[in-house]
């Protein structure tokens, strides 16, 4: 593998295209190889399961407005069968996984070269059925940023903007007793979720209006730092991975422009990390539990398993995602 300072003199500076071969479609997911997935299933001690999806719907209303409810349907048509249907499946609109046509670079294009005319409806590079074809299963770890600040004694707010970079990292996981063995799926414990889905809709509209998440930091040492570890997967509890709103950035570009709609991109983490790095990304996942039982036992790496829906270019999916200690 190369160094993230060594894909500077790539084709593409910075781009880790060429890294798994050319026409690849899994990016970072390459790394969860056989014998890292045979050796994270021996973390397996007790067999206790958590589950880290949040319920569809759950986080109603959607934060950015561009996501509608989940109307599920059930039908009969006799009175001992029952059917059922979705409309309005918003397929980012709670826990979620990324897939690489989701976000690409302004310069650029999306993983691999992939030009924006061709990332189009009935297109199906860089779907998220590659990784649900694959298979995602590997060690997970988690990083309890809330619990380590009150550890240190240092005040923490959920609701506030807090860049966490790679120095925090770093010091969440000497804490924990973390150590790095390649190809890990990092999961990120902020308390965003746990916070809004505890509010009533009244108190959801008003946070709204001012919301703020901690998560990473927009710097390219963040970058480096989850390349070089090797990370296959990143996911955390909010609503982006990274720290919202954007304050400070090292990807900012003179001629960024706010897009005609939607949300804007401008100097956010997701551009590189996912368009130039290929890098699997989750957001809105369910950490509490997960979170309380590290905090236990003391162990805070476990099995991980990750199964998007298998739908010939999907951009996104619920992640299906279960650790298991």
């Amino acid at each position: 593998m190369p160094t993230y300072d060594e894909l500077s003199t790539h084709a593409v500076p910075g781009a880790a295209w060429d890294v798994f071969g050319p026409g690849d479609q899994l990016g970072s997911i390459n790394l969860l190889t056989p014998q890292r997935v045979a050796a994270a299933a021996r973390l397996i001690r007790r067999g206790t399961r958590f589950n880290l999806d949040y319920p569809m719907n759950a986080f109603e209303p959607y934060p950015t407005g561009t996501r509608r409810p989940t109307e599920h349907h059930v039908f009969a048509n006799n009175p001992l069968h029952r059917d059922d249907w979705i409309d309005s499946f918003y397929l980012q609109s709670t826990s979620q996984l990324d897939s690489l046509r989701h976000i690409g670079h302004p310069a650029h294009g999306f993983y691999g070269g992939l030009s924006a005319e061709d990332n189009v409806e009935g297109s199906t590079a860089l779907g998220i059925h590659h990784w649900a074809q694959a298979g995602i299963a590997g060690r997970g770890v988690l990083l309890d940023v809330p619990r380590h600040f009150a550890r240190e004694g240092r005040p923490y707010d959920c609701e506030q903007t807090i860049a966490l970079d790679e120095t925090v990292l770093d010091a969440v996981a000497e804490a924990q007793g973390v150590t790095w063995q390649g190809g890990d799926m990092l999961l990120l414990r902020t308390g965003w979720a746990e916070n809004y889905v505890a509010k009533n809709v009244e108190e959801r509209i008003e946070f709204n209006t001012r919301n703020r998440s901690p998560g990473l930091a927009q710097r390219e040492s963040v970058l480096r730092w989850l390349w070089d570890h090797e990370i296959a997967l990143v996911a955390a509890d909010n609503l982006a991975v990274e720290a919202d709103p954007v304050l400070e950035s090292d990807f900012r570009t003179a001629d960024d422009r706010p897009p005609p709609r939607g949300v804007d991109h401008s100097g956010m983490l997701h551009r590189p990390l996912i368009a130039l790095l290929g890098m699997a990304m989750g957001e809105l996942w369910k950490l509490d539990d997960l979170a309380r039982d590290c905090a236990a036992d003391g162990v805070y790496d476990f099995f991980l398993t990750c199964k998007p829906l298998n739908l010939p270019g999907g951009v996104g999916s619920p992640p299906n995602a279960l650790a298991i200690k």
